[in-house]
């Protein structure tokens, strides 16, 4: 009685060691720049998040038609008794946001409050970074242009688009959100 052995010939085995080689290979730089990706999809969801933000305080705030609430904001943000003007600021569900020409101020209690890129209300500058984000400039002023980048990158400054409460400083113009950049990614 003859027994056969069974298993995997030397060609086979080699085989598949070269196709998982070129599979290696090919996919490795793939998954490297996943998080590449997932910083630039990050950019695109925090900018999007700053043009609905910025269109919907706009819209609040031609609603309201300059006339102070007569209630308080839900929050303790700013001084009592906390009620929105709806000229420099206006009252949303979690609190108030800095306006600047009815659209929120290029600032934390502006369009960072306003598009909610923190957990917590009012954003702070400890918090900002916590999410992986920071900001340079701004300012309260209309023409005040602020740069929000996403950290962890080659070179974070290449990673983040500008957001500006005016395109020119002049009552009734519309708020400029900047095109990302994504190189520093």
């Amino acid at each position: 009685m003859k027994t056969r052995q069974h298993g995997f010939t030397m060609i086979e085995l080699i085989v598949v060691i070269v196709i998982l080689g070129i599979l290696a290979a090919v996919a490795l730089p793939r998954f490297t720049n996943i998080q590449r990706d997932a910083r630039i999809a990050k950019l695109n969801a925090a900018r999007g998040a700053v043009q609905a933000a910025s269109a919907m305080i706009h819209g609040t705030v031609l609603v309201r038609g300059g006339a102070a609430d007569a209630a308080a904001c839900p929050t303790n943000l700013g001084p009592a008794p906390n009620i929105a003007n709806n000229t420099s600021n206006v009252c949303t569900e979690s609190g108030r946001v800095a306006i600047v020409n009815g659209y929120p101020a290029a600032s934390l209690p502006g369009i960072i409050d306003a598009a909610g890129l923190t957990s917590i209300f009012p954003a702070t500058v400890a918090a900002l970074t916590g999410e992986g984000y920071s900001t340079t400039g701004g300012g309260a002023a209309a023409n005040s242009v602020l740069t929000i980048r996403v950290n962890g990158g080659t070179n974070p400054a290449n990673c983040s688009f500008t957001y500006s409460p005016s395109s020119g400083g002049a009552v009734g113009s519309a708020a400029v959100i900047g095109a990302g950049v994504t190189t520093g990614c």
